[in-house]
């Protein structure tokens, strides 16, 4: 069956299409003004609200604006109050200033017044002075003319005899008052010298002793005697051969006597016997070793014995090697007196002496006390030991007014400074007291040092000793440079040396050991 659709249909269709979009549109155009009247409600709000917002923001800033701009001008209140007090500060002392040139200014102006014045009467002054001169040279000029007619001579000649009588008045007098002078000077400086001269002695006032050649060791009883010597006396032959000293054995109870002209090497034997003694341990090895170490110790207690000295006397500056020949003096003696102690003796009178004449005494000390340096000095140099004290002070820089003293305390040399002659004057009084020296001590010294010294001539000896007060001579050869044969010989030539350039009583035997030792150990 077909369907029929009825024509009305459609145009009802159509007219319910119309209807229905206009509906439509109504709907939607009522819908959107209501969304558009919102939307202009909700913007006119957010502009009212955009409007409140802004004005309080205006307002706050303008607060802020206030605020600073109030800062500001308090700043420049103050600042301008502060350059305003600086202003009058600075308007008062212009004014003060101002005052001050105001007084200063009248005071100027009065003082031109009182200028003007004195100008004024020096004026009037110095045109009075001139009438005067004028009057005074015409009566000079009148005077000269009748002295002329009364004495016969012209000015010139009378001026001329009044300087030459003058001139031989002058001489005159001058030459008695330069003798006069001098001999007061004279009499006044010999005063003055053995007052300082006496001074010097009584403040340096010492006991003397002389040095002798012997040292005697307490032992404490007579067996010990036969451990020195030990067996065959081979013991006794160590220690000589070791310290170069006699060592007498004798009768005296409890006691050794050790005999040497070298006060350090009997000074080394007195102390290793006297160790050895009290250790027991008594043979050549042990010896040698007791020797050696004393031999050290000896060596330090010379340096210490001469900064001690030096530190006494208060001097500075010494050269250690100085120091050490200082020290060396403590075992060297002059004619019997003791080096060391006469030249500290010899320092303090020259300090003391140098003091009253205005001279340095530091240095003059130091001169006293290394007069006699020389003197330490190993014997193999040749020459004077003013001389060589010379040589050894410049070599170590010393001052050249101690230098000078040094090698002219003996007039070797020529003296350069007052100094010398204070050194050489102390030396003659320390050495002229009575008691200080002996002559005797000084010859016997002087000739077992030529004993010695001419037995280290021969080439191979390695040590000499001079013992037996001078009647031996012990010579200690190199065995690697000599043998027997060479011992013979040497023995001989240097007894005939000894007898071609010494001088001495009796004889003197000459031993000549050579010695060869080989060790060994066990392990």
């Amino acid at each position: 069956m077909e369907w029929f659709v009825p024509i009305y249909v459609i145009p009802v269709s159509v007219l319910l299409i119309i209807i229905a979009f206009y509906l439509g549109w109504a709907i939607n155009s009522k819908i959107g003004k209501n969304n558009i009247h919102s939307a202009k409600e909700k913007s006119e709000a957010i502009i009212a609200d955009a409007e409140k917002e802004a004005k309080s923001i205006k307002k706050e800033k303008l607060l802020e604006v206030k605020d600073e701009w109030f800062k500001k001008k308090q700043e420049f209140d103050g600042e301008v109050n502060t350059k305003r007090q600086k202003l009058q500060s600075i308007e008062k002392k212009l004014e003060l200033r101002e005052e001050n040139i105001e007084k200063k200014y009248d005071l100027v102006i009065s003082k031109e017044k009182e200028n003007k014045q004195l100008e004024k009467q020096i004026s009037e002054r110095q045109e009075l002075i001139k009438r005067k001169e004028e009057e005074l040279s015409k009566l000079i000029v009148e005077q000269n003319v009748r002295l002329e007619k009364i004495a016969s001579l012209t000015s010139e000649e009378a001026k001329k005899m009044l300087m030459e009588n003058m001139v031989n008045k002058a001489k005159s007098d001058a030459s008695q008052a330069i003798q006069q002078i001098r001999d007061e000077a004279k009499a006044e400086a010999k005063k003055i010298a053995q007052k300082i001269v006496v001074q010097a002695i009584q403040r340096t006032a010492v006991d003397h002793s002389v040095e002798t050649t012997v040292s005697v060791v307490q032992i404490q009883n007579d067996e010990m005697k036969g451990r020195i010597i030990g067996r065959e006396g081979r013991n006794i032959r160590a220690f000589e051969a070791a310290t170069g000293v006699d060592v007498i054995v004798d009768d005296t109870p409890e006691a050794v006597i050790l005999s040497a002209f070298d006060q350090f090497r009997r000074e080394v034997a007195r102390i290793a016997l006297e160790r050895l003694i009290a250790d027991g341990r008594i043979h050549p090895a042990r010896i040698e070793e007791v020797v050696a170490k004393v031999e050290s110790e000896l060596e330090e207690e010379i340096m210490r014995e001469g900064e001690n000295t030096v530190i006494q006397l208060g001097l500075h500056g010494v050269h250690p090697e100085l120091v050490k020949h200082i020290g060396k003096m403590k075992y060297r003696s002059s004619y019997g007196q003791n080096l060391l102690q006469h030249s500290i003796e010899v320092a303090y009178l020259t300090g003391i002496m140098a003091s009253e004449l205005g001279f340095d005494p530091l240095i003059a000390k130091k001169a006293g006390l290394m007069h006699d340096i020389g003197k330490t000095v190993d014997k193999s140099i040749e020459g004077p030991h003013a001389l060589i004290g010379y040589d050894l002070a410049k070599k170590f820089k010393e001052h050249h007014i101690v230098v000078n003293a040094i090698g002219s305390h003996h007039e070797d040399i020529e003296m350069e400074h007052p100094i010398a002659a204070l050194v050489q004057a102390a030396d003659a009084i320390s050495g002229a007291r009575p008691g200080a020296r002996r002559e005797p001590l000084e010859s016997y010294v002087k000739r077992l040092e030529n004993l010695e010294g001419i037995a280290k001539t021969f080439e191979g000896v390695a040590k000499t000793y001079a013992i037996q007060a001078g009647r031996e001579v012990r010579v200690i050869v190199e065995p690697d440079k000599a043998d027997d044969d060479f011992s013979d010989k040497l023995a001989y030539d240097i007894a005939q040396k000894i007898e071609e350039e010494m001088e001495y009583p009796g004889q003197i035997k000459v031993t000549v050991i050579r010695e060869v030792r080989k060790i060994a150990y066990a392990k």
